[in-house]
């Protein structure tokens, strides 16, 4: 009986979050209320309180069905990665090819990019968003510390302006395709701007310490 209870609330958690889903897709997030999210999912307002605190927990509930780019990146051991640009490469590949082919995923990326507006009074959301970005700067900035260590990327590049290079770059295109889906096949396109940053990164000589200092001296 226990058992099946506990199916049963899992069953409901995730007709909440499938809900949630088309709610945010068709109406943004900052918007809707719980309530119309509880109605289309067929429970309860208090069913909805009962598996989600607020707004900002369900939608981290939400970004938990998928791995957002700043959260899976690098989920390895940073200290014991022998191949730092692999596993760039490796993560990003596999990010666009779970989009391009996943329609769930590109449902919530839409949320995420394209339907998440981030006003004061979803401040719970924004944090969330700011966060993830966080940590996933923060381990894409040891990727690449590392990739230097080991010899893959240049002694002097300029990390701490490769860095958002990298990330908004990769994020860009998630954004751009999302927004025209049937422009282009994203997972070919991303592997070849995958490789085209890293060739980016190892050769330009704007991407070296004391460049800027230089430039405007």
């Amino acid at each position: 009986m226990a058992r099946r209870r506990k199916e049963e609330a899992q069953e409901t958690r995730e007709k909440i979050l499938d809900a949630a889903i088309e709610v945010f897709h068709k109406s943004g997030v900052s918007r809707p209320s719980l309530s119309e999210i509880a109605k289309l999912a067929g429970v309860t307002r208090g069913a909805v309180y009962g598996h989600f605190e607020n707004k900002a927990d369900l939608f981290s509930a939400l970004t938990d069905r998928i791995d957002l780019p700043d959260e899976s990146l690098c989920q390895a051991n940073l200290d014991n990665v022998c191949d730092p640009v692999g596993e760039i490469r490796k993560r990003w590949t596999a990010l666009y090819r779970g989009v391009a082919t996943n329609q769930q995923w590109q449902l919530i990326f839409e949320v995420l990019l394209l339907r998440c507006e981030l006003v004061p009074e979803s401040g719970g959301i924004y944090q969330r968003c700011a966060e993830g970005h966080r940590e996933g700067t923060n381990r894409l900035r040891k990727l690449v510390e590392a990739a230097v260590r080991l010899g893959q990327l240049p002694e002097n590049l300029d990390i701490q302006a490769a860095v958002p290079i990298l990330h908004s770059s990769l994020f860009g295109l998630l954004h751009d395709w999302l927004m025209n889906p049937a422009d282009y096949d994203l997972a070919t396109v991303g592997e070849r701007q995958v490789d085209a940053i890293i060739e980016m990164l190892r050769t330009s000589p704007a991407l070296r310490t004391g460049t800027l200092s230089s430039l405007g001296a």
